[in-house]
């Protein structure tokens, strides 16, 4: 397509950037709508996933079908079947009426499941077969059912170590992932950051009827170095906040990075802690639990060491002055000098293992994620979804964590 051809699309569903690789993942976008091949969205999150399918719809023979958005990692494990293909009353305790469900809601049109890597692995099969054949049976059913429905998936999650770990199906990926979008993060997308940041002030400005805030050049500077984590979605609410409660239209540095608390913690921990590739991380709980391995580990190294000093220290040797000559006859013992043994001062063996299970009960990896999603709720006193948000997990997985961890 043209650049022109392009950025009407831009300007219809509202992308900003003049990134390569965001400009190619429209391209291919478009190119493959009129097909009615899979589409894997992927990218992380806030990259504004969620403008692709409907590009992918709008320009598909499909346009005028259902299009429908399903978020799978906010759906709980025990029904999403039923939300997804639909069940027969009494198919489960509740189930007071039949349900059509997502797939036959969507006969004929697009439907975009959302976090698709948060699927169990039940759903995965059945998600499959629909892939395979377009055939689908209702929860509580045995009749099988067909369905024309054209495929669109995203995930943040890296399906192929998803696949290597057991928790997602290598030959629901190949077919989901027929054509594959990626979509560029906001800190490899250069100058967009301003121009999307520019954006939003005007909208915000225009929203609640104030002047437009304008970044001083060490502030656009910033902009450009800061990583992100966020992306889009990050950038849009940093703006508003800015936007809302500075009374100084003119944002310099010094402003600018009161609202990037996360840049200093990014930035100062890894190094605090000596965590080595500390960009491959998405988030801080992601680090924090790197430092607890590393440090688990370094005591294990410690103790093995200590351990090898004392068994070194506490083996006899003979002892023997090179200078003296001595007659010894043939049929006599060897006399032997021998080094008594250095006891330490205190019982080493036991102070190590106490060290050892001091450090398996306070660097727990399942303790500390219990607190921390202890810690979530209770700071937004018990609302799932925004302490789903704060732990950067779907709100399924918090659900199922909140079961295993007996935190409700």
């Amino acid at each position: 397509m043209t650049k022109s051809e392009i950025q009407q699309v831009k300007n219809r569903f509202g992308i900003i950037g003049n990134d390569e690789a965001l400009t190619r993942a429209i391209d291919i976008a478009i190119q493959v709508a009129p097909t009615d091949l899979s589409v894997l969205i992927t990218g992380e999150s806030g990259v504004g996933k969620e403008s692709f399918p409907q590009i992918i719809h709008q320009y598909s023979r499909r346009k005028h079908g259902q299009y429908i958005a399903v978020n799978c990692g906010a759906i709980p494990e025990g029904t999403i079947d039923s939300e997804l293909f639909g069940h027969e009353k009494g198919a489960f305790t509740g189930a007071i009426g039949e349900r059509k469900g997502y797939f036959g809601e969507a006969d004929g049109g697009t439907i975009f499941l959302d976090e698709v890597g948060e699927l169990p692995m039940p759903t995965q099969a059945r998600l499959l077969r629909v892939l395979e054949s377009g055939e689908f049976i209702k929860v509580g059913s045995s009749k099988v059912q067909k369905t024309n429905v054209r495929i669109v998936a995203a995930t943040n999650v890296n399906l192929s170590q998803a696949i290597a770990a057991g928790r997602f199906r290598e030959d629901l990926f190949y077919r989901l992932n027929t054509v594959p979008v990626q979509i560029p993060p906001l800190r490899e997308r250069g100058d967009d950051v301003l121009l999307l940041f520019r954006k939003f002030a005007s909208d915000f400005a225009e929203k609640y009827r104030m002047p437009a805030i304008q970044p001083t050049e060490d502030a656009r500077k910033q902009l450009l170095a800061y990583a992100w984590p966020g992306n889009v979605r990050q950038l849009k609410n940093i703006t508003e906040q800015i936007s809302i409660i500075e009374p100084n239209r003119e944002i310099d540095a010094c402003i600018l990075k009161r609202y990037l608390p996360m840049q200093d913690k990014m930035q100062r921990l890894p190094a605090l802690f000596g965590v080595k590739d500390a960009k491959s991380f998405e988030s801080e709980r992601e680090i924090l639990y790197q430092v607890l391995f590393d440090m688990r580990q370094d005591v294990t190294e410690l103790k093995k060491l200590v351990h090898k000093i004392m068994t070194e220290r506490s083996t006899p040797t003979v002892m023997a002055t090179p200078s003296e000559k001595v007659d010894i006859p043939a049929t006599a013992a060897v006399p032997t000098i021998i080094k008594p043994a250095v006891k330490p001062p205190h019982p080493v063996d036991d102070d190590i293992q106490d060290t050892e299970e001091y450090v398996e009960e306070t660097l727990s990896i399942e303790e500390a994620e219990k607190e921390l999603i202890r810690k979530a709720l209770e700071k937004h006193h018990g609302k799932r979804k925004e302490a789903a948000k704060d732990l950067n997990i779907s709100e399924r997985t918090l659900y199922r964590k909140i079961k295993t961890y007996e935190l409700e």
